[in-house]
């Protein structure tokens, strides 16, 4: 298990359209592997040789903001690309990338000591926040270099907690990306192996449909990162997934309207779970989908599934999961890989 390079693809900043930086790390890791990036923008590398095809996609974008208007007092209005819970933005520092570099800056709103008793009871929505970078008119900003549609990112650091768990921002799915890194390098294939580090998926998984367009693969699986139950104020009903006890395999996502996993690609993952006894978790996903929600609709169709790391709070700046289950996802698809003929 390599942290440090988990460390330095979560502390990359890459917000959906920008991911540039989490290409390059990827890139640099697999050198010694064929690659290309397509026009969208997407990292394709290929291991193998083989009648069949199989794809692996995990997607470097990360949730973000971008600049929508910067008034006369020198504060910035945001919007945001991707899922965002709003409570999660309120008194988050923020970096704001422009053509100049990083400016750094905090996201504030009315003060509760100014509020009106209504006002406090009603959650704070992202479009009554601002965000300040100690600017005292407009002109400070723009001299600054932000200007309209900077993408905008958390300032966050990865850290280690205790009993092998880690914090972050953008486990969702830098995780990802490093368990393909791992297993492209790690597995003996016999099929022609494609890695795809995808684009845009937190805006409507668009480079995992032109990646598959491009390839059409025989089987597919997503990797990606899936909520947990295991902390207070979730019934077990509502998540039955944990933190250390494995990978999860998706058995539907986002009630159907997502992916239905392909029978045979489900199966292939749960044997080679079972016969080399790594734990597992089945999930029945109400929520949000993948990579492979897009990919198992090209062309014809492509048999799909995907494999998620258990992570609690996501979609927020202080992500949590475990390395053991990382290692377990990877110690899982390099089986797949190698029992794929």
């Amino acid at each position: 298990m390599n942290v440090k390079v988990i460390k330095r693809l979560c502390e990359a900043h890459a917000t959906p359209g920008c991911e540039d930086e989490v290409r390059d790390i990827i890139a640099s890791e697999l050198g010694e592997y064929e690659q290309s990036i397509d026009k969208l923008g997407n990292l394709i590398v290929r291991k193998g040789e083989g009648k069949k095809k199989l794809m692996l996609a995990s997607h470097m974008d990360e949730i973000g903001l971008m600049v929508k208007h910067i008034d006369k007092q020198g504060f910035i209005r945001f919007t945001t690309l991707g899922g965002f819970f709003d409570q999660t933005l309120l008194n988050q520092r923020v970096i704001i990338h422009t053509k100049k570099g990083r400016v750094y800056g905090v996201i504030g709103s009315k003060p509760p000591h100014l509020m009106k008793e209504e006002e406090r009871k009603k959650v704070v929505e992202y479009k009554d926040m601002f965000i300040d970078i100690g600017a005292g008119k407009k002109e400070d900003v723009e001299k600054a270099g932000v200007r309209i549609g900077d993408y905008i990112t958390f300032d966050r650091d990865f850290e280690e907690l205790i009993n092998g768990f880690i914090t972050g921002k953008a486990f969702d799915d830098r995780l990802g990306c490093y368990v393909l890194i791992e297993v492209l390098k790690k597995a003996t294939p016999k099929v022609e192996l494609y890695g795809v580090a995808t684009v845009q998926e937190e805006v409507g998984l668009k480079g995992a449909r032109t990646s598959a367009f491009k390839i059409y693969p025989d089987y597919a699986i997503a990797i990606d990162v899936t909520t947990t139950g295991d902390y207070p104020g979730v019934r077990e009903e509502e998540s039955n997934v944990k933190l250390g006890k494995g990978p999860t395999i998706s058995i539907v996502d986002a009630k159907g309207r997502g992916l239905i996993s392909h029978p045979k690609v489900r199966e292939l993952l749960i044997e080679t779970a079972e016969e080399l006894n790594i734990p597992y978790q089945l999930e029945v996903g109400e929520g949000g989908t993948t990579d492979a929600t897009a990919i198992h609709l090209t062309k014809e169709g492509v048999p799909s599934g995907v494999v998620s790391i258990p992570t609690r709070y996501i979609h927020s700046p202080v992500e949590v999961a475990k390395l053991e289950d990382i290692e377990n996802t990877i110690k899982l698809l390099v089986g797949v890989v190698e029992k794929l003929e």
